[in-house]
């Protein structure tokens, strides 16, 4: 067996070819020959010759960079930012909704939008029919069961997915449970007597328009700041309190034109 040695030589006529010859080598091999031929023709093209881009240090501080969180915009928050929710997680994720089938049906259609597999679990399946139709019959990212009725949905990376609990006042417990890359969000219509269970295993919690009485039970349940007490029976529709461990941010809903054609205006009661 021959053995190939490679050398590399320095200017444009040698940039890397193999068996290219030393300038004060004499003539070159054919190998070399045919290699500058192909390079001049065309074909593995050296690119411009110009200097690096570099920046100083004292630059930096002048760079602005779209560095941030990515997940479902829920709404704006009070300064009219994005309030942005990752649910796409490698870790069990559980949300509870206190509030109305407009928000989370917003929800389901954004987290849809994208990526994310959403599976509802409902027993009114007839509130659901416009978004599967929509959504192309359940084919593209949208499908509703039947209560206790949800498959195994093989959540990944590549394919996140959402459960969406639309149970009533008192969801059974079920083999629908959150998992790596599958979050659930469980929508309860007012404060059931299961909602301080589920309240302690969510990592997320939004309240929207309650009465004063559920108000100050749930003050009491998350021990909420009485400025937060009085103002959740006061809540405008599409406004949500959203109550992550210490972090409490409201955030206004505000459909697009397709949400607006498909689910109407924001609204607490269904």
């Amino acid at each position: 067996m021959t053995a190939m040695t490679t050398r590399t030589v320095d200017g444009p006529d040698g940039y890397g070819v193999p068996g290219a010859a030393d300038s004060s080598a004499g003539a070159q091999p054919p190998v070399a020959r045919r290699a500058r031929g192909l390079l001049r023709a065309g074909f593995g093209l050296l690119g411009p010759r110009h200097g690096r881009h570099i920046l100083s240090a004292a630059g930096v501080d002048t760079l602005s960079l779209p560095i941030g969180d990515d997940g479902v915009v829920i709404g704006v928050d009070a300064e009219g930012q994005a309030a942005v929710l990752g649910l796409n997680r490698p870790t069990p994720y559980e949300v509870v909704l206190i509030g109305g089938l407009w928000t989370a049906q917003v929800f389901a259609l954004r987290a849809a939008a994208i990526g994310a597999r959403v599976a509802v679990e409902t027993g009114r399946a007839q509130a659901w029919a416009q978004l599967v139709h929509a959504m192309g019959g359940g084919q593209n990212g949208l499908a509703v069961y039947d209560v206790g009725r949800v498959p195994p949905l093989g959540a990944s990376a590549g394919m996140p997915v959402l459960v969406v609990r639309d149970c009533g006042m008192r969801p059974p417990r079920g083999r629908v449970v959150s998992g790596p890359w599958k979050s659930v969000l469980t929508l309860l219509p007012y404060l059931s007597p299961v909602a301080p269970r589920l309240i302690r295993q969510a990592r997320l919690v939004g309240v929207q328009r309650i009465s004063p009485d559920e108000a100050g039970e749930l003050g009491r349940s998350m021990a909420l700041p009485r400025g937060d007490v009085d103002a959740l029976p006061t809540l405008a529709d599409g406004v949500t309190l959203w109550c992550a461990d210490r972090d409490r941010q409201y955030v206004m809903t505000q459909p697009t034109d397709t949400e607006l054609g498909l689910l109407g205006t924001p609204r607490r009661m269904d």
